[in-house]
């Protein structure tokens, strides 16, 4: 096992993967449960179409800010790549193609939400449009979680390479790992029981403080004396 040894380089790359984290945190949730979450309801079209239309820009600017998080997340892929390949390569490599795969999926999947726009805007002339906009918005959701299968498996690498890094607490190796694990049993109840996601949503915020604690670890890295 290899232990990573801090340089200047090292630790300016670090406290910038950690800035790139904190926009995605920020980003990510802002426009989850901050701008698009208030305005759908998976449940009701016409209401969903008549919020989404009330606040356009709202919804727009979700979309924006996934996009935001998206081009961080594929800077990030490659910065934890470069930080960590020392400790274990072949580990390094497969974190950031799975977090890459990641990000392919949900930059991809916003083209299901501006398919709901350009249907609620009458962008496009279709029957039942405010029903089909609904579908849209469902399989962006899907979209979602389709993408976390692959960051579930990139969060258990991670654990594994902040664990044997030398330089975080093993702690932070734990929570990204249990990270992981709760992503990819949050996906697979999304596909494969359904009736049970909201039961287990309360466990994402498990991952979202996991997550935060090793971005701020991240932004507070110092050089050793």
């Amino acid at each position: 096992m290899t232990e990573l040894v801090l340089n200047p380089g090292l630790v300016r790359q670090i406290r910038l993967a950690g800035l790139l984290y904190l926009i995605i945190i920020v980003a990510g949730l802002g426009a989850e449960l901050g701008l698009r979450g208030p305005l759908i309801d998976l449940a009701d079209a016409e209401t969903t179409a008549t919020a989404i239309l009330a606040a356009p820009g709202q919804f727009r600017l979700a979309i924006a800010a996934d996009l935001i998080m998206a081009l961080c997340d594929a800077g990030l892929a490659i910065l934890l790549y470069l930080i960590f390949r020392s400790v274990a390569p072949g580990l390094a490599l497969s974190a950031m193609v799975f977090r890459l795969i990641q990000t392919v999926l949900i930059a991809a999947n916003l083209m299901a939400m501006q398919a709901a726009w350009l249907l609620v805007s009458g962008g496009t002339e279709v029957a039942d449009a405010e029903a089909l906009a609904l579908v849209f918005l469902d399989l962006h959701g899907h979209g979602y979680d389709l993408g976390l299968v692959f960051f579930g498996v990139n969060s258990l690498i991670m654990g594994m390479l902040v664990w044997r890094s030398g330089v975080f607490a093993r702690a932070f190796g734990i929570g990204l790992a249990a990270a992981g694990l709760i992503y990819l049993t949050g996906s697979a109840l999304r596909f494969f029981a359904p009736d049970l996601s909201a039961a287990f949503a309360p466990a994402y915020g498990v991952t979202i403080l996991a997550e935060t604690a090793f971005c701020l670890r991240l932004l507070l890295q110092r050089a050793r004396p």
